[in-house]
This record gives structure tokens, C-alpha cells and sequence, in this order.
């Protein structure tokens, strides 16, 4: 069961509440624009399983995850990986 939801548009960092493209209308059936921020863009060496959880519900994660690589977000979990987990995707070319 996912805990602490949040009112939709609560993750500044990743939704608006007015999307300025088409682009980015998939975020309003993102799970995480339901979940507070701290899950997916946590303290650093802090865990971000929990964010990992979420984004495995989502049905939208492989958008999430083709926007974060194309659009090289570098911070927080998108589409269910870490930056780190990103930039090693990034290094051997999908």
C-alpha cells in the first residue's frame, strides 16, 4: 500500500499544476504526482526503495524513464531508476 499521498502537483521539481506542452500531460497519471516529494528525490545515501515500489504501480514508467533520459534528469528517481541507475543506462546505450 502506498503511503502518504499528497495532493496532485505537490512535486515541483517534476509536475506543475498547468503543463506547458503535450509533452508532459502523461505526469498527471504519474502515481508519484500522488506520493510526496521526499520518496523520489530523497537525501543524499538515503534509500530510495520505497520510490522504486511506487514507480513499479505506475503505468506510465517507461514514458517517465524515456523523458528522464532524454531530457538528462540527473536527480531523483524517474521511470523506477536512481541517477545512478540513469547514467549507467545512458553509458552502455539503452
Amino acid at each position: 500500500m502506498i503511503e502518504r499521498f499528497s495532493p496532485p502537483g505537490t512535486l515541483p521539481a517534476m509536475h506543475t499544476d498547468t503543463y506547458p506542452s503535450p509533452e508532459l500531460s502523461w505526469q498527471e497519471e504519474a502515481l508519484c504526482a500522488q506520493t510526496g516529494g521526499d520518496f523520489f528525490f530523497p537525501e543524499p545515501g538515503s534509500s530510495v526503495r520505497e520510490a522504486k515500489r511506487i514507480c513499479g504501480l505506475c503505468p506510465i514508467r517507461a514514458t517517465c524513464l524515456d523523458y528522464a533520459l532524454s531530457h538528462d534528469m540527473r536527480f531523483g528517481v524517474w521511470g523506477g531508476l536512481s541517477e545512478k541507475e540513469r547514467l549507467e543506462l545512458r553509458r552502455t546505450g539503452r
